[in-house]
C-alpha cells in the first residue's frame, strides 16, 4: 500500500485523528508513522493527477492527539482530551490487558485491570462523542472476550460491553482474533470488524526459518482444542497441508480456580513424526494448555514445534516456557505486538514477534475513506504471494549453499 495510490476517487469521511490511551501509546505511534507514509505517497499521486488535496489532511506530520485519564486521591478518574476533535473521524485505541500501568488509591498503588482500562475508554468516548464527526474504537484484545457466552447463571460481559459502547454512540468497533467473533451478534446494527494475523504470522516465520518445506509430508498445522479449529483450518488450507486437533478430556466433577481440570489431551489427525508442526491459537494465558500440546507433539516424534498465538499474555510468567524450551518441547513462540509485552519477554531467545502496526494502519486508513475492507479481512491472495516468494528464496538459498561447497 505504501508504494501505490489506493483511494484515487474517495476522500475521507472527515479529517483523521487517532487518540491512543496510555495503555496503547507505543503501538499507536508505530501505526501513525505508517499512515503518514501512506498519505505522503497518496499526495504525490494526487498532485500528478492534478487532483485537489484540500480537506484530506494529507499534509499532517502526525494524526495522534493527546488525551489523559488523571485520578483523584480516592481513585476516581476523568477523561481529558487536550485538543479539539470537532468534526473529526476519531479512532480511540486501548489495550485492556496492559497490566504495567498503575494509579494511586488513598496512598496505595493499584495496577490497572481490564476493567480500569475499559472505564478509561468510556471516559474518553464521553469527552469526545458530542463533537467528533464519528468515533471508532480500536481494541486489539476484545474486552471480556473470554466471557462471550452464558452457560449457567452467570454474566455475559462481552456482549454487554459491546451494547454499552454502541449505545454511547460508537460507530465502529475494531478488534483482532476475537475469542469467539459471534459475540458481535449482540450489536447486529453496528459496525464490528474482527481481523486475523495469519499473514503476519507466516511473514515472521518465513523471515526466521529458511529450512521449512511447505508440503503435506513435512508440515502440519495443529489446533490445541476445538475452539481454535477455524483458525487452524484457514492456516492449513492456505499452506496446502494437513491439520490435526487435540481435544481436552476434563474432569467435570471437580472445579479448580473456576475451571474443570484437564485430565488428558487426545489427538485427532495423521502422524506428526518427522514433521514441522505449527500450533495456532488466539492467546497464551497461563500457557499450560499450549505447553502440554507442544510436549504431546514432541512425544509423538514431531521434528519442530512452532507456537503461534495472537496475544501473548503469559499470566503465570515465563519460567515454565523457559523450562520446556530448554527440554526441546518447542522451538519458538510467535505472538503479535497488539498487547503489552514486558522487556523480559522481548529478550527471550525463543520469542518471535509479528508486527501488526502496518496492518492496523491500513485498516484505519481504509475505514477513514469508507472503502471496502474485503481485501484486508481476507488476505488469501497476499498469503499465496508470500508463500511463492518464500519458496523462491529458499531455493536460491540452497543453490548458494551448493555453490559455496
Amino acid at each position: 500500500m505504501s508504494k501505490s495510490f489506493a483511494f484515487k476517487n474517495t476522500i475521507p469521511v472527515a479529517p483523521l485523528k487517532i487518540c491512543p490511551l496510555e495503555s496503547c501509546r507505543e503501538f499507536a505511534e508505530k501505526v501513525d508513522r505508517h499512515i503518514v507514509t501512506f498519505r505522503k505517497n497518496d499526495t504525490e499521486e494526487l498532485l500528478k493527477r492534478q487532483a485537489s488535496v484540500e480537506y484530506r489532511g494529507y499534509d499532517c506530520d502526525s494524526y495522534l492527539i493527546s488525551a489523559s485519564c488523571p485520578r483523584f486521591g480516592t481513585g476516581e478518574g476523568k477523561g481529558v482530551v487536550h485538543e479539539s476533535v470537532r468534526g473529526t473521524d476519531l479512532f480511540i485505541m486501548v489495550d485492556v490487558v496492559n497490566y504495567s500501568l498503575t494509579y494511586t488509591v488513598c496512598g496505595h498503588q493499584n495496577f490497572m485491570s481490564p476493567d480500569d482500562h475499559y472505564q478509561d475508554l468510556k471516559r474518553i468516548i464521553g469527552a469526545t462523542i458530542a463533537n467528533a464527526h464519528r468515533v471508532n474504537v480500536l481494541m486489539p484484545f476484545l474486552y471480556e472476550g473470554r466471557q462471550h457466552k452464558r452457560t449457567k447463571r452467570e454474566s455475559l460481559d462481552c456482549a454487554y460491553a459491546l451494547e454499552e459502547l454502541s449505545n454511547m454512540g460508537v460507530s465502529n468497533i475494531i478488534t483482532f482474533d476475537a475469542h469467539d467473533p459471534r459475540v458481535q451478534n449482540a450489536i447486529p446494527l453496528h459496525g464490528f470488524d474482527n481481523f486475523m494475523p495469519t499473514y503476519q504470522f507466516l511473514k515472521a516465520i518465513f523471515k526466521k526459518d529458511l529450512d521449512m518445506t511447505i508440503d503435506k509430508e513435512h508440515l502440519m498445522v495443529i489446533s490445541p482444542d476445538e475452539g481454535a479449529m477455524s483458525r487452524a483450518v484457514y492456516f492449513a488450507n492456505n499452506l496446502g497441508v494437513n491439520m490435526g486437533m487435540f481435544y481436552k478430556r476434563r474432569d467435570y466433577s471437580t472445579v479448580i480456580d473456576g475451571r474443570n481440570p484437564i485430565v488428558a489431551h487426545e489427538f485427532l489427525g495423521t502422524d506428526v513424526a518427522g514433521k514441522t508442526v505449527i500450533i495456532i491459537d488466539d492467546m497464551i494465558s497461563s500457557g499450560e494448555s499450549m505447553l502440554d500440546t507442544a510436549k504431546e507433539l514432541k512425544d509423538r516424534k514431531a521434528d519442530k514445534v512452532i507456537i503461534c498465538c495472537t496475544f501473548g499474555l503469559f499470566t503465570d510468567g515465563f519460567e515454565k516456557f523457559d523450562d520446556f524450551h530448554n527440554r526441546g518441547y518447542f522451538d519458538y513462540v510467535v505472538t503479535t505486538n497488539l498487547n503489552y509485552r514486558p522487556q523480559e519477554l522481548l529478550e527471550k531467545s525463543w520469542y518471535l514477534e509479528a508486527d501488526m502496526s502496518k496492518f492496523t494502519a491500513a485498516i484505519i486508513n481504509t475505514i477513514n475513506h469508507d472503502r471496502s475492507l474485503t481485501g484486508i479481512i481476507d488476505p488469501t491472495a497476499k498469503i499465496q504471494k508470500l508463500i511463492t516468494r518464500y519458496n523462491k528464496k529458499r531455493e536460491e538459498h540452497y543453490r548458494q549453499l551448493e555453490l559455496n561447497l
